[in-house]
């Protein structure tokens, strides 16, 4: 019998002055997807979006930005990236969970992490708390990590 360590989660958390009806509506629809998913110097075309447990979000994200564009050629990596999350967790404008397949980097077996979303009403707005799985290294995380906090810096600016 073997047993798997659970993943470690790194939790990154952000105030916003709107509703979580609002916030939710950004997370959960084509439109509000596009219009702050992507980190700085990327943009995202939304594929495909079935918002339900086992449902399914594809996307396609294009690094547009010149420093963007310059890390991703000499990383070997892909100018357009195609990602599928699915979720796991779909309770409107309360929680929201999804499976990320990590299958775009060079020299490494393709495999799943879990990001949670947590939206809760304050007397200002919404306090969001996104927990998300390490990676499979300390580089890797560091980016998505980088990402996930610039994902939410943009989210802010698009509601203030």
């Amino acid at each position: 019998m073997s047993a798997t360590a659970a993943p470690r989660t790194i939790r990154i958390e952000q105030d916003l002055p709107a509703s979580a009806a609002r916030i939710w509506d950004l997370w959960t629809t084509a439109s509000g997807i596009a219009s702050w998913w992507a980190p700085d110097g990327f943009v995202v075309t939304v594929d495909a979006l079935d918002l339900r447990p086992g449902g399914t979000l594809s996307y396609t994200m294009t690094a547009t930005g010149a420093e963007q564009v310059a890390f991703m050629e000499s990383a070997g990596l892909p100018l357009s990236t195609p990602s599928t999350k699915t979720f796991t967790v779909v309770e409107p404008q309360r929680r929201l969970g999804y499976t990320t397949s990590a299958d775009f980097i060079p020299g490494v077996t393709p495999y799943d992490f879990l990001t949670e979303v947590e939206l809760t009403p304050t007397d200002g707005g919404v306090h969001v708390t996104m927990t998300v799985d390490a990676m499979h290294d300390d580089e890797w995380t560091e980016r998505l990590v980088a990402g996930r906090r610039n994902e939410l810096a943009n989210l802010a600016h698009l509601v203030a």
